[in-house]
């Protein structure tokens, strides 16, 4: 996610409301970031990484585009070059600065996800192919996303999450996770099915956050 969060109360509430701005002490530091899920051919991470120096920040793909769309595959080679496209993730990660980001957002069609809701920036964690086992409670984030920058909306999640993954090195590894750390990897995983935060919202207030970032990227264009 792109900015930052604010957690609300576990009870449900209306995860239609967006908002382009909060206050920067009520943000957290989301950042799940985009991967281009879909437009270009997905090439192998051998492939994508061959030709990044390493460590080089990523790109992050910006809704709408039709590549965040794409649905990733599982990870099965653990090499060198997966190594690095997961060194070249935190270092885009961080840089946004974010606290979550999805392959798919830099447009390599795999199941991984890096992540760290540390305050120091020092707790990296890395799921490749992650399932959901179990869940339960309710919550709610204001969330925000890199693929949706300026864009924020409440959104009601899971309040504690069993997730089933390999780590780094194809080890298996079971996470316990709640609060702000739930609510990450439930963002994050949905990018890795073709799905965004904005998804939460009503066709109507969907279409008003694809016209503000189009206006976002020609003033920009124009600076």
């Amino acid at each position: 996610m792109t900015g930052v969060s604010e957690r609300k109360s576990r009870n449900r509430v209306d995860s239609g409301r967006f908002a382009s701005h909060i206050a920067p002490s009520a943000q957290l530091p989301y950042n799940f970031c985009r991967f281009d899920a879909g437009g270009l051919a997905a090439a192998p991470a051998a492939t994508f990484v061959r030709n990044l120096p390493l460590m080089s920040q990523l790109t992050i793909l910006e809704y709408p585009d039709p590549r965040l769309r794409t649905k990733a595959q599982p990870v099965v080679v653990f090499d060198a070059a997966l190594q690095a496209l997961i060194d070249a993730m935190f270092e885009t990660m961080y840089a946004a600065p974010g606290i979550g980001l999805a392959a798919t957002q830099v447009n390599v069609h795999k199941q991984l996800l890096v992540l760290d809701v540390s305050e120091e920036k020092n707790r990296p964690l890395v799921l490749v192919n992650p399932r959901i086992v179990a869940q339960d409670g309710s919550q709610t984030y204001q969330e925000g996303c890199l693929s949706v920058p300026g864009i924020y909306a409440d959104v009601d999640r899971a309040d504690r999450i069993t997730v089933e993954a390999l780590d780094r090195n194809g080890q298996p590894q079971q996470i316990e996770a709640e609060g702000l750390l739930a609510v990450c990897i439930q963002h994050e995983m949905d990018h890795l099915v073709g799905k965004l935060f904005v998804d939460y919202l009503s066709p109507l207030k969907r279409d008003l956050v694809r016209r503000k970032l189009e206006k976002q990227r020609r003033s920009a264009a124009q600076a």
